[in-house]
């Protein structure tokens, strides 16, 4: 489960749709608060996810072998060739499309960013949450023990993880506020250019890695 948990963690916190979206966020008027406000919300999707699991198996994993775990597994299998056949679908249509948006979608989002409150930072926090990905955290916590004290900490580490990126944009705007939105701008822009690759590339890995541990699993 650790190791499934830090695979998925690592591919969230680096899928650049969100990255791109928080860079906006902290740009904007009382950007920190608005960062903060992201930040929280994404957090507590992922917190909530992983708490109606545990709610739902009392904090024990199910049998090997028994239909919950099965069904796990499929789930978890699931997404794994659903995230592939994305990447291949997001590979084909990329070079029909330009690499980043114009730049009046860029001007236009921009303004109604400097618009947004708190609120709805923390909304556009839900929206961008990558819930296939999510979803497929949701099917590995499935084998999380509560007994075992290093569970509470994998899972700890899993959210801290899987926000490690926005949690790093966020302290470089608090102690270094001019550098960071160089650095920020200069990086959205990167992203722009480069989402549909990185988009593949993030769906690719974690699709291959979830079929492959899934069929592992089932027919061991």
């Amino acid at each position: 489960m650790v190791l499934d948990l830090i695979v998925i963690g690592l591919i969230i916190t680096l899928y650049p749709l969100p990255v791109m979206a928080f860079v906006l966020v902290v740009s904007a008027p009382r950007g920190l608060w608005k960062g903060l406000a992201f930040i929280l919300g994404w957090l507590g999707c992922l917190v909530a996810v992983i708490t109606i699991v545990l709610l739902l198996t009392g904090g024990e994993p199910p049998p090997p072998r028994s239909p919950p775990a099965t069904a796990g597994l499929v789930v978890r299998l699931a997404i794994g060739i659903g995230l592939v056949a994305y990447a291949e679908h997001r590979r084909r249509r990329a070079p029909e499309t330009p690499g980043g948006p114009a730049e009046g979608d860029t001007h236009a989002l921009t303004s109604r960013m400097d618009q947004a409150s708190a609120w709805s930072a923390a909304g556009l926090a839900v929206l961008l949450q990558p819930w296939g990905m999510v979803g497929a955290a949701a099917a590995t916590v499935l084998e999380a023990n509560l007994s075992q004290g290093g569970t509470f900490l994998a899972l700890f580490g899993f959210c801290i993880l899987a926000s490690a990126t926005l949690l790093a944009m966020e302290l470089f705007m608090v102690f270094a506020p001019e550098r960071a939105a160089l650095a920020l701008t200069g990086m959205r822009a990167w992203l722009s250019d480069h989402k549909d690759p990185a988009i593949v590339l993030a769906c690719l890995v974690l699709g291959l890695w979830l079929v492959g541990r899934s069929l592992y699993d089932l027919t061991r």
